[in-house]
This record gives structure tokens, C-alpha cells and sequence, in this order.
């Protein structure tokens, strides 16, 4: 006999699976009348507990998923979303392994590529693989201290982690690959380190001729967020990395310029011979700009796709009037779509948003953060 808790498991997927059945019919008009395929999840979930998305819906319910995203700017192109579909995998081998090969496609010689791959979902018999990493591609922290941090000190906690469990680390340079933390179904988390080839990285130096070479300054080209869970109607796939491309900002005023992560802006600032002495000097400010400056001028000298903060915000309102002249509300956290930079130069600004959640949607999972700090792995 059923329980309680399994009762009303199996009545929220169900609600929830008619409610993106319809939705994908009314945004599908080629696949015809919903009733058959409503009748055919209900028996499904009712015999299983659970049931299996088609590969069309499976595709849409990712791409709606982006759309949805209320901290993502770059949704413009939601619907030209690649998606994979490696639901048969479980094993942490054989998922680390396309993990991999999605970089490869995304990256696409520099010309990157909005894509996703889907893993197992979960199941009343067993959750579905984990993937630790909160993106694909992160640079090793080593020290006791974040103050004190060579690389990025957001991920001192898993590198510790990774060398307790064996994991030799790198040269010991700012920017070491850390290796994928990869849990299969009925497995332990293991590491996997990142193929050369799978990785493309991006050297960074400033545009008016400033020799920056000497401190080996780089960074990544695809931004792979892997440590959400992509929900649609009702079935969760917990591991389903997905990338856009990078927006200028989110490298050069937050990735390298915050002071609890990289902390060039004193660098920058005394490189290119600015007065430190005082805030007044607003030495800061001129040192994120000319750091954003230097991050654009790499990517587009390597010819690798990115983003700048005017032109992305301008296309998110084109994605407003876009939605909003198909009679979809857009849902937007104003915190995250205002750039870190010249925030009121900017479109976005000056308008409010309502930071609706919507289904599909790309969610944290409990313990997620926990998981990216490595918590546990030891």
C-alpha cells in the first residue's frame, strides 16, 4: 500500500505533468491534441510513480527552463538551445566523459554554443547522478587562508577536499583546472580530470599596448553551470549542465576584479599608474573598467564569443517586448539583470521586475552549495 508521502509525490508530479503537457501542446501546435498524450502520463505515472519525457518534450521544456531563468540576461536566444539527451547514462565514467565532449561541441572553435546535457533523472527506485562542480570548468584555490589563496579562493574549500582524496593538484599557478566531481547512481563521487583539449582558455591583456603577459593572466570560454537541477513537469534531471556564452562583466568585474575571488583591481590600478591613496581618487572604479576593458579585447582577439553589458542589455529588453507580445509575463531578479558595471548606463535599470518562479526551471538543490565547497567528499 502506498503511503501518505508516496500519495502526494505521485499527485504533485502528476499535477505538475499535465500542467507542462498543455503548455508544450499550446507552444507545439503540430503535436496535435494533448488528451492522448495526458491520458497516456497519467497511466504511466500511475503504474510507475513517475514517467518519461519525449525527446520533443525533453528539448522544449529545457529551452522554457532558459526561458524562465529570472537572473539569466542573455535569454534572447532561448529557443536556438542545444540540447543532449543522455538520459540512459548513470554511471560517473560514462557522464564525465560526455561532460567532456559538451564542452568540446559548446565551445565550437570559439564560436560558442548555448547548450545543455541531460543526464538521468531521478526516480522512486533511485536519485540520478550529481554532478559536485557548480560549473564545469573552475580554477583550483590553494591555502589556509583566503586572504593568502593562489587561484580562485571561492574554490579553496573543494581543492582541499580533492587533494584529501588524492588528487595531486596542479603546477600551482593562479589558474589550475580543477577536476570534475562526478556521482553516478549507486556510486561515491570521484574526480575526473579535465582533457586539455576539452578546454579552451582565453589569455587576457589590455588593449593600449599594456604588456600584462607576465602575470599569466587567462580565462574560460564556456561558462557551464552544473551544479543545478533542471525540473520539467514534475521529474527532476539533477545533473543537466547547460551554458550560454559570457557576458564581459561576469569575468572582469566579478570573476577576476571581487576582492573575495581574484582581486586584480589593485593591480590593475597600480599597473596602469593610478593614485591608490584614497577612494576619492575613485582609482577603483577606473580599474574595473579598464579590467573589462582588457577581457573583451582578449575574447575578441581569440575570436571566442562574448558579450557586453550594453549590447546584452538591450537585447533583454527586445526579449521583453519579444514575450510580452505572445502574452508571456517574464519573470526577472533585479539584482542579477542590472550589470556590476555602469549599472544606470544601462536600459535594465531603470525599470522593476517581478521575480516570479515559473516551471520548467533550472533549480539548487539541497546541499548543492555544500557539494561545490566539497563538504562531504572526503
Amino acid at each position: 500500500m502506498e503511503t501518505l508521502q508516496q500519495l502526494s509525490t505521485t499527485a504533485h508530479i502528476r499535477a505538475e505533468a499535465e500542467e507542462f503537457i498543455r503548455l508544450f501542446h499550446l507552444e507545439n501546435p503540430a503535436a496535435g491534441d494533448p488528451r492522448d498524450r495526458l491520458a497516456a502520463v497519467r497511466k504511466e505515472i500511475a503504474d510507475t510513480g513517475t514517467y518519461r519525457h519525449t525527446r520533443e518534450e525533453l528539448e522544449h521544456g529545457a529551452r522554457v527552463a532558459w526561458r524562465n531563468s529570472n537572473r539569466c540576461i542573455g535569454r534572447l536566444y532561448w529557443n536556438s538551445l542545444r540540447v543532449r539527451d543522455r538520459r540512459e547514462l548513470t554511471g560517473g565514467d560514462e557522464i564525465a566523459a560526455e561532460c567532456f565532449e559538451h564542452l568540446r561541441e559548446a565551445t565550437n572553435g570559439g564560436r560558442v554554443r548555448p547548450t545543455i546535457t541531460v543526464f538521468a533523472p531521478d526516480t522512486p527506485d533511485r536519485p540520478g547522478p550529481l554532478i559536485w562542480n557548480e560549473q564545469l570548468i573552475r580554477y583550483a584555490g590553494y591555502g589556509d587562508h583566503p586572504s593568502v589563496t593562489v587561484g580562485d579562493p571561492r574554490n579553496r574549500e573543494l581543492t582541499e577536499a580533492l587533494r584529501e582524496i588524492g588528487w595531486p593538484g596542479g603546477p600551482g599557478t593562479p589558474f589550475d583546472l580543477l577536476p570534475l566531481v562526478v556521482q553516478g547512481c549507486d556510486d561515491k563521487p570521484r574526480w575526473f580530470d579535465l582533457p586539455a583539449d576539452a578546454v579552451l582558455e582565453v589569455p587576457i591583456e589590455h588593449p593600449d599596448g599594456d604588456d600584462w603577459s607576465d602575470w599569466g593572466l587567462r580565462w574560460h570560454a564556456v561558462p557551464a553551470i552544473s551544479g543545478m537541477c533542471l525540473e520539467i513537469g514534475g521529474i527532476r534531471y539533477p545533473a543537466a549542465p547547460f551554458n550560454g556564452w559570457y557576458m564581459g562583466t561576469e569575468i572582469g568585474a566579478r570573476n577576476l576584479g571581487d576582492a573575495d575571488r581574484y582581486n586584480l583591481l589593485p593591480l590593475v590600478a597600480r599597473r596602469l599608474g593610478m593614485d591608490t591613496s584614497s577612494d576619492r581618487s575613485l582609482w577603483k572604479d577606473r580599474a574595473l573598467v579598464e579590467l573589462n576593458r582588457a577581457v573583451l579585447h582578449s575574447f575578441d582577439r581569440a575570436g571566442v564569443t562574448i558579450a557586453d553589458h550594453h549590447t546584452e542589455s538591450r537585447r533583454f529588453l527586445t526579449h521583453l517586448q519579444r514575450e510580452e507580445g505572445k502574452g508571456r509575463e517574464v519573470g526577472a531578479d533585479w539584482s542579477w539583470i542590472v550589470p556590476p558595471i555602469s549599472g544606470s548606463a544601462t536600459p535594465v535599470f531603470h525599470r522593476t521586475y517581478e521575480d516570479r518562479r515559473q516551471t520548467p526551471a533550472y533549480v539548487h538543490l539541497p546541499g548543492a552549495e555544500q557539494r561545490a565547497r566539497g563538504i562531504d567528499l572526503v
